[in-house]
């Protein structure tokens, strides 16, 4: 049986639905959201979340195949012969305490993989995602006399580092629910306002490496440590060195970033410990620039290494199921470009450089050899844009505590420009 809202839209959906049938259904929208907002689930864990996608989109007449991928969504809506189309809209949420103030702020935690427990928090708005996923399907159901082909909608689990794309490829995706002709996706931004669209031709994403280095010494007590291989310093001159492989080892006009994000070893102040690791976030766009800012990391670690007489090499790994750059097709870019500006105006649509950011949306275009095209979604409120003066570090920015969408316009923009999107590239009757 259809929800209620969504049953009144689809018998009396206006003529121009997805610029004005996001109004009818904003309402069941926004409880939805705010739902979600309420619940979060980290990667892998999005129990609940899938359960609630799926009863949305089985309502609105699609087939619908939930654990793809351990926790992932598949739903189908067949409309006759045309392209294929996959939606899709990640669902995880992040370790992080919320602090919004929000009325429908989370409260959640959960245990991790490791029995550690943490708060939980969608503090990268991929609420927002799903909700405006649910509220595309809506429309472009009610309006199946205007196109043609076959839709896939997909909720992807675990996006934050997960693999969540990987594993539902993994698990007979392309074999099980089509091939599509084109990838289509959203993600919400901080650096826009609430009601804006950017779309971004060429790469959008980084490519997004995690690695970690043991470095191996010698302990001993922290009154002699003539006595003593201190790996602790050894960190030290690596993190100093790494700094060097994009300042001097790379092309000024290349994009590269070598972050480490955490140093751990020892456990008291004056006990030298017998080794010390480090984490790195590496992140590049071309393959080339990836293989040689790894290649120098691993060098130079095990250079220090050597220098300070350390008893052995480094153990250098990189984690397996990193990120691979994306990047929006050209021809696709242009051409929903144009629909965006034609239906929203063109003050509205913008062309964003690219982030280092990660994201594993171009799995699936990657795998189906589809063109695929991720466009962002303005969420910030327009009077606190407004108020910065579009300056993103006077703004809470996605991943922050305090990251919190202006739902309305978000949530009606993101709807109606995921099913203009789809419009643009399934068949015409």
């Amino acid at each position: 049986m259809l929800l209620p809202l969504l049953t009144a839209v689809l018998l009396a959906m206006p003529p121009d639905p997805p610029k004005t049938g996001t109004t009818s259904i904003y309402p069941e929208l926004r409880a939805f959201y705010e739902d979600l907002h309420r619940n979060p689930e980290l990667g892998y864990q999005e129990v609940r979340t899938a359960g609630k996608l799926a009863e949305k989109l089985r309502a609105l007449g699609y087939e619908v195949t939930t654990g793809v991928g351990k926790t992932g969504v598949v739903a189908v809506l067949r409309n006759g012969k045309g392209p294929t189309v996959l939606l899709r809209a990640d669902m995880d949420a992040l370790p992080m305490e919320e602090k919004t103030g929000l009325p429908y702020a989370s409260v959640a935690t959960t245990k991790t993989d490791a029995g550690e427990t943490v708060p939980v928090m969608h503090g990268c708005g991929h609420d927002i995602h799903v909700t405006t996923l649910v509220g595309a399907a809506a429309l472009l159901a009610a309006v199946k006399n205007e196109w043609r082909g076959t839709l896939i909608l997909v909720g992807q689990p675990a996006e934050e580092g997960g693999g969540g794309a990987s594993a539902m490829l993994k698990d007979g995706f392309l074999e099980r629910f089509g091939r599509p002709d084109f990838a289509l996706a959203l993600h919400d931004v901080a650096d826009l306002p609430a009601g804006s669209l950017g779309v971004t031709p060429g790469p959008t994403h980084a490519n997004s490496d995690r690695v970690d280095i043991t470095v191996y010494g010698k302990g001993g007590h922290g009154s002699t440590p003539h006595l003593t291989v201190d790996p602790i310093v050894i960190a030290a001159r690596i993190v100093v060195t790494l700094q060097t492989i994009v300042a001097r080892e790379t092309d000024p006009l290349e994009s590269a970033v070598v972050t480490v994000g955490a140093i751990r070893g020892g456990t008291t102040y004056n006990i030298i410990p017998d080794e010390t690791t480090l984490k790195l976030t590496v992140r590049s766009f071309k393959p080339e620039v990836r293989e040689r800012l790894l290649a120098a990391i691993a060098r130079i670690a095990k250079a220090e290494a050597a220098a300070a007489g350390a008893p052995k090499e480094p153990l250098v790994s990189v984690q397996a199921g990193g990120y691979q750059s994306n990047s929006n097709d050209p021809a696709l870019a242009k051409r929903i470009t144009a629909a965006f500006e034609a239906n929203f105006g063109k003050d509205k649509v913008s062309a964003p450089p690219p982030t280092m950011a990660g994201e594993d949306f171009g799995d699936f275009g990657r795998a189906a050899n589809a063109p695929s095209l991720m466009f962002w979604l303005g969420a910030t409120p327009a009077p606190v844009f407004a108020a910065a003066g579009g300056d993103p570090t006077k703004l809470p920015s996605l991943h922050s505590p305090l990251w919190a969408p202006d739902p309305e316009p978000t949530i009606k923009t993101g709807a109606a420009a995921l099913a203009f999107a789809a419009l643009e590239v399934l068949g015409k009757p």
